[in-house]
């Protein structure tokens, strides 16, 4: 029988963060079952430890090529039974290093990043019922991915990021056809400050409580576009309007253009 843990990331309290799935030994399973799992388990995703450090990522719907804070709640899994210290994993997007202090606290270093213009996202808006006028004008729409593709909106106030109410099979649709993994929804309380919101139809999910692969191209678009120092430490609070408050720590160096992700994780013992 397969063994499947549970973890809240980006948290210290089980009540908070965003829930992940994480199987140890998956070495014997095969893509039907361990989405079959996923599907059952019914967070937004579980890990699978598919030999050595090797990791892949499945929502109840479909594989992803990389989730943030189900590497951050695997990371930890695996510091609580061996000792805090580095790991490497080696994820469908690439090699993704991690490291776990004694704290259990976790930090994940992103794939190579990218930003991508995007001219027209007056679509994305109509889906989500957001008019032109309620967005930031100083943080323009834009594809980031540091594992995964995300779209960047960013809206003017909290109350527009706050009023989430949007069209799940038109957005599902939206996301396939650009190869999106979630919408990456900002307000800038702050130049190092944010609160994001995160649809996740793709995954079958309405919403995200704590989206790391997310957090992690964010960065990459505040550096590309210039809005942050070269070398910089972001928060970003997430999950605050679904009951699950989250709390992602973002750091920027200036001597490396990867991106690196840290918060806690914290194990669940009843399903959330």
């Amino acid at each position: 029988m397969t063994t499947v843990l549970r973890y809240a990331a980006f948290t210290t309290d089980p009540s908070g963060g965003n829930p992940a799935g994480v199987v140890l030994d998956a070495s014997g399973l095969d893509d039907q079952t361990m989405q079959a799992i996923a599907a059952e388990v019914g967070y937004s995703e579980t890990a699978f430890v598919t030999g050595g450090t090797d990791v892949r990522y499945f929502s109840p719907k479909a594989e992803v090529p990389f989730c943030g804070h189900a590497t951050i709640a695997t990371a930890v899994a695996l510091a609580e039974r061996t000792g805090p210290g580095e790991l490497m994993f080696s994820t469908p997007a690439g090699i993704v290093p991690v490291t776990v202090d004694d704290d259990m606290r976790a930090t994940l270093t992103s794939v190579e990043p990218y930003v991508e213009a995007v001219s027209d996202i007056s679509e994305a808006l109509d889906i989500l019922g957001w008019r032109p006028d309620e967005l930031d004008p100083e943080l323009p729409p834009s594809i980031a991915y540091a594992g995964a593709r995300h779209l960047v909106v960013s809206a003017s106030t909290r109350q527009r990021l706050a009023d989430l109410d949007y069209d799940f099979d038109r957005l599902l649709a939206y996301m396939l056809e650009r190869d999106l993994t979630t919408l990456q929804l900002v307000w800038r309380e702050s130049p190092t400050t944010f609160h994001v919101r995160d649809p996740f139809p793709v995954g079958g999910v309405v919403e995200d409580p704590a989206t790391g692969a997310a957090a992690a191209a964010f960065g990459a678009y505040l550096r590309e576009l210039g809005l942050v120092q070269p070398a910089a430490t972001l928060t970003l609070h997430q999950g605050d309007d679904l009951g699950r408050p989250s709390l992602i720590r973002v750091e920027l160096r200036a001597d490396d253009t990867r991106v690196r992700v840290s918060g806690n994780a914290v194990p669940i013992t009843a399903p959330a």
